[in-house]
């Protein structure tokens, strides 16, 4: 019953992103513009990255609250190392949200310290490094080097790469999810980490997988972010965790783990920010005013009426 209720939900919510761009096409006279579509993309292809890797977490019943800041660390890394070209930046902009990983993987399987208390330190820790890098001071990226064509250039002049990479991510989270025993396993601690444990199956491999992977998503959204935005900035990535979460539940994944939908999760991210793409659209009509202040509460109250329909929807239907 559950399951199929939450089936569902994973469709419902491409259903409502068809509305909203429906929506949209039929009310603003640029909203399906080429310019729009590749401006959508390429600043939300961050938001999709870091909240592929947190539904892979939250689905093991864990939870990482570092994606963002260790995003910005990422992006400090790799604007400093812009001069050597993308070959170099990219690769480490990754490996410094692998290292994030490792260190959340460590501490959760191997001091069996609680996901948030763990992935709360490693996100101070990430915005302290950030800080000492940069010294405090965002970080401007080389211009002559290729770095920039990652998060500016576009495939016929449409689609950002940004996008692109992201999808690959998408794939390569939905192949493990999917379609191979780690994903099983992964599902499996969500739904009962004992009962998993005791079945045999190496559920220490998988908690140890989700966080790397989640770990090089937000390192690579952090390279986004220097590359198309001409800066590594440390103070940047404040909320973005509590954006991917929300995607993860839009999504139809449970907090409490053991079930979701990596596809849904993107449908998710591209729905939160849809609302906002349409939110300002409609503040350029003059019909509303709202400061990024309002739309933050827009946001928060979207999210706690999905949390409820989500409880709403696991809670077990009573006999009769």
């Amino acid at each position: 019953m559950i399951g199929t209720l939450l089936r569902q939900g994973h469709l419902a919510v491409w259903v409502a992103l068809a509305v909203l761009i429906l929506f949209g096409t039929l009310r603003y006279d640029n909203f399906a513009s080429a310019y729009n579509l590749s401006s959508f993309l390429g600043y939300n292809s961050m938001f999709i990255l870091i909240s592929v890797g947190m539904c892979l977490v939250i689905m093991t019943g864990g939870i990482d609250l570092s994606v963002g800041t260790v995003a910005a660390l990422a992006s400090v890394v790799a604007a400093m190392l812009s001069p050597l070209g993308l070959a170099v930046a990219l690769p480490a902009g990754m490996a410094a949200g692998l290292a994030a990983g490792a260190l959340n993987a460590a501490m959760i399987t191997g001091l069996r310290l609680p996901p948030f208390m763990a992935t709360l330190a490693t996100m101070l820790a990430a915005k302290g490094a950030a800080l000492w890098l940069a010294d405090n001071r965002t970080v401007p990226v080389d211009w002559t080097s290729d770095f920039t064509a990652l998060g500016m250039n576009k495939v016929a002049d449409l689609l950002p790469w940004t996008i692109l990479v992201a999808l690959v991510a998408v794939v390569i989270a939905w192949v493990v999810v999917d379609r191979t025993p780690l994903g099983r396993t992964i599902l499996a601690i969500g739904g009962n980490a004992e009962a998993a444990h005791l079945m045999g199956l190496k559920t220490r491999r998988a908690e140890v997988f989700v966080y790397l992977f989640s770990g090089a998503c937000a390192g690579l959204a952090g390279v986004f972010l220097a590359s198309g935005y001409g800066a590594g900035q440390p103070l940047e990535g404040a909320g973005w965790e509590l954006a991917a979460i929300a995607a993860v539940v839009v999504g139809g994944t449970l907090l409490t783990g053991g079930m979701g939908s990596v596809t849904a999760t993107v449908a998710g991210a591209l729905l939160f920010g849809l609302v906002f793409n349409l939110l300002n659209f409609e503040n350029g009509r003059g019909t509303i005013s709202l400061s990024a202040n309002w739309q933050s509460v827009i946001r928060g109250a979207f999210l706690l009426i999905v949390i409820l329909l989500q409880a709403r929807l696991a809670r077990p239907v009573p006999k009769t």
